[in-house]
């Protein structure tokens, strides 16, 4: 049974997703079916993970490799996804400037496009660190067009928990370019992403509640109570917390991690859990907008803790 919207049917925030804005040149199309906002997270989380790898700066030319491999990866699974979505986002109001609805860009040229990103990611990823780094970007990608966008996001509320997954794979992504394999230490901040991923997901789903109902997507604001959503956020953002504190025995890190790691978990976990005590539109979009700053922050104090020591 559905219930009750946190939030009212109107939807005017101020706040935008990539691709709510027409755009007004071919090239800004393009650039858009790649959801720059969303890749600009993605790589929030792998230059620091490149940096715990190394145990230091690493080289800086593999940095930058890597940052363009992954932001074509991405890029290419982001354009991917439009084309498979470009039916809902025609009913959804804040996709519906997007370039393949609008038609400043073809579908078939959007795929092309996409493919092609994809290519040149695991070109430059296996040119510039290895082979593994560019399998891993490519599965990713993989793992989000058929596991996510084509099954579980129109048929399952474990859409996002388990779609979660492609977006997590930067950190294994970033660690395979330093050292040619993947290590427990990669595998929590994996874990960290994934579990962030639902209530920083959810947070905006409620937000963009009679979007997602009027495209008959079941997120869970959708398909469960205010009450039972809120809960299971809070419950999300525990284990995120919980999980976090995993990195400090398995790489010895110091008291600048520890700190942010307390603070942030603790903020979040807070702020998540107060989401219930008031279910309005601005709370919700505190707590999305919280926890970007929660994973950037965080991983933030990876490379200071890294560094200093």
């Amino acid at each position: 049974m559905l219930g009750k919207p946190l939030v009212p049917s109107r939807l005017t925030s101020a706040f935008s997703h990539v691709g709510s804005r027409p755009s007004r040149t071919r090239i800004g199309a393009y650039i858009a079916l790649t959801k720059p906002r969303i890749i600009e997270l993605l790589l929030i989380t792998t230059v620091p993970t490149m940096v715990l790898a190394t145990g230091g700066w690493p080289d800086t030319w593999l940095v930058v490799w890597t940052v363009v491999g992954g932001t074509l990866a991405a890029g290419g699974a982001n354009a991917i996804n439009m084309y498979i979505d470009r039916d809902i986002d025609r009913v959804m109001e804040r996709t519906r400037n997007r370039p393949l609805v609008t038609g400043h860009v073809s579908p078939r040229s959007a795929l092309v496009f996409a493919v092609a990103l994809e290519v040149a990611a695991f070109c430059v990823l296996a040119w510039s660190s290895n082979m593994l780094a560019g399998a891993l970007a490519i599965a990713a990608t993989l793992f989000y067009v058929f596991v996510y966008s084509l099954w579980l996001k129109r048929t399952s509320r474990q859409n996002i928990v388990i779609g979660g997954a492609a977006g997590a794979a930067p950190v294994l992504v970033g660690w395979a370019a330093v050292t040619g394999s993947v290590s427990w230490s990669a595998v929590v901040l994996f874990l960290v992403i994934f579990l962030w991923t639902p209530p920083h997901f959810w947070a905006l789903a409620i937000r963009h509640v009679d979007d997602y109902r009027a495209a008959d997507v079941p997120m869970l604001p959708v398909v469960e109570t205010p009450a039972r959503t809120v809960r299971t956020m809070g419950w999300y953002s525990v284990a995120v917390a919980v999980v976090s504190f995993a990195l400090i025995p398995l790489n010895d890190m110091g008291v600048i991690y520890v700190v942010a790691a307390t603070v942030l978990g603790a903020a979040f976990v807070a702020l998540t859990f107060g989401l219930g005590r008031t279910p309005s539109q601005s709370a919700a979009m505190r707590v999305f907008s919280f926890s970007i700053s929660y994973v950037t922050l965080l991983f933030l104090a990876v490379v200071l803790d890294v560094l200093v020591r």
